[in-house]
């Protein structure tokens, strides 16, 4: 079911306490499972997988926030020093909330000794548990906040990949939430298959996509690509001001994000009537699309649905790293790509096995000439089978503009 974007008195809708207790649970599960002391994270994404708590879209490149979760004890966030009140009196399940010392990502001045006063804190934390000694999982550090690491005897591993495979499974409540932030990228398009016509440009048309999207109750939009006409072949994965005009091919990609949690949504239209070559176009990337989604189901390995799509010798290109990211699977939570991922590159030598309760979107791309197809899919790994979570329209191409 899907339910309102508000927490309401009257319904039982989604439960966020829940959701804070299981993340967390989650985390420590496969902190004991890859036998780690501690996890130190300094990426916005697994801090707020951690702790539950966001600052500003601006602060998420300063590394001006971290937190650390010891083993067998609760989390400890280390907060931009002016917003440790506020984060003491609304998020009461944090019972450690301390003032950051960071350098904003070494905009003040090295000498100030701030990571080093910085990590010696967390190296005392790490003593007086007696944790000194175990493995530390990090995730995004700078060579500074390396080199004190290291200053301090303590041993770095991996902690990105803790962090990943502790959110590949989802639970209920964060499905529900992926539903709703799908939800609302569903109405939005709506809005785009009314606008798109001739002598609008694709920075309106992002422009307005992010208006409606805050309208839904997003809590931010982290991306909207708007790519039409011969712009879209090769893909250039961003917007511009070109106008659109009669018989351009339009396709989006839009990351909405509710609740943290994130949507990867692209869908094609047509402005004007579809010509046999945009039929045939569209066709390709929406049977390539549809052929995988047919065969996702718990057991399943990554490589036999990578197999389904063409490689980089059938693509006319030199090697799959030039082709990454127009053929492609990624988990989609908290972060906007996670596990398991779902192309030639990876899955072919070293494939993974889905299971019930992973989150993917499913994405393919073909294009001739100036016209070019995109289609992505959000599916939820079900018992038997998956469940499509992005339900605007995609069997066919849609034109936007019948003159």
């Amino acid at each position: 079911m899907t339910y309102g974007t508000m927490a309401v008195d009257h319904e039982m809708r989604i439960d966020y306490d829940k959701l804070r207790k299981d993340r967390l649970q989650k985390t420590r599960d496969q902190m004991e499972k890859d036998g780690l002391g501690a996890l130190l994270v300094y990426d916005p994404d697994n801090i707020r997988y951690i702790t539950s708590t966001k600052l500003g879209e601006w602060s998420n490149n300063k590394l001006g926030r971290y937190a650390l979760l010891p083993k067998g004890k609760d989390p400890i966030l280390f907060e931009i020093g002016s917003a440790v009140p506020s984060r003491k009196a609304l998020c009461p399940w944090l019972k450690d909330i301390r003032p950051a010392k960071t350098d904003m990502r070494g905009t003040m001045p090295p000498e100030l000794g701030t990571i080093e006063y910085s990590i010696n804190e967390i190296a005392s934390i790490l003593k007086e548990y007696g944790l000194e000694k175990e493995p530390i999982g990090v995730d995004v550090l700078t060579v500074p906040i390396v080199q004190a690491l290291q200053k301090n005897g303590l041993v770095l591993v991996d902690g990105q990949q803790t962090m990943l495979n502790a959110q590949t499974i989802k639970t209920k409540e964060e499905i529900q939430c992926l539903e709703i932030s799908a939800a609302m990228v569903d109405g939005a398009y709506w809005d785009v298959f009314n606008m798109i016509k001739p002598g609008i440009r694709e920075n309106e048309v992002y422009a307005m996509m992010r208006k409606r999207l805050y309208e839904l109750g997003a809590e931010n939009v982290h991306n909207v690509n708007v790519i039409s006409g011969d712009r879209a072949n090769p893909h250039p994965h961003d917007f511009s001001d070109r106008i659109i005009r009669p018989g351009d091919m339009v396709f989006l990609d839009v990351v909405n994000d509710f609740n943290g949690y994130k949507t990867c949504y692209y869908r094609t239209f047509v402005c004007g009537r579809p010509t046999e070559r945009q039929k045939r176009v569209y066709k390709k990337a929406y049977d390539w699309l549809y052929d995988a989604i047919k065969m996702i189901k718990p057991g399943v390995r990554t490589d036999e649905i990578a197999k389904l799509w063409p490689d980089y010798k059938q693509l006319g290109y030199d090697n799959e790293y030039e082709t990454l990211a127009l053929f492609i699977g990624h988990g989609v939570g908290v972060s906007h790509w996670a596990k398991p991922i779902i192309s030639h590159q990876n899955s072919i030598d070293m494939p993974e096995v889905l299971q019930e309760g992973m989150h993917i979107a499913l994405e393919t791309y073909y294009g001739e000439e100036g016209d070019a197809a995109r289609i992505e899919e959000q599916v939820v790994i079900t018992k038997d089978g998956c469940k499509v979570i992005t339900t605007f329209p995609a069997n066919e191409l849609l034109s936007t503009w019948n003159y």
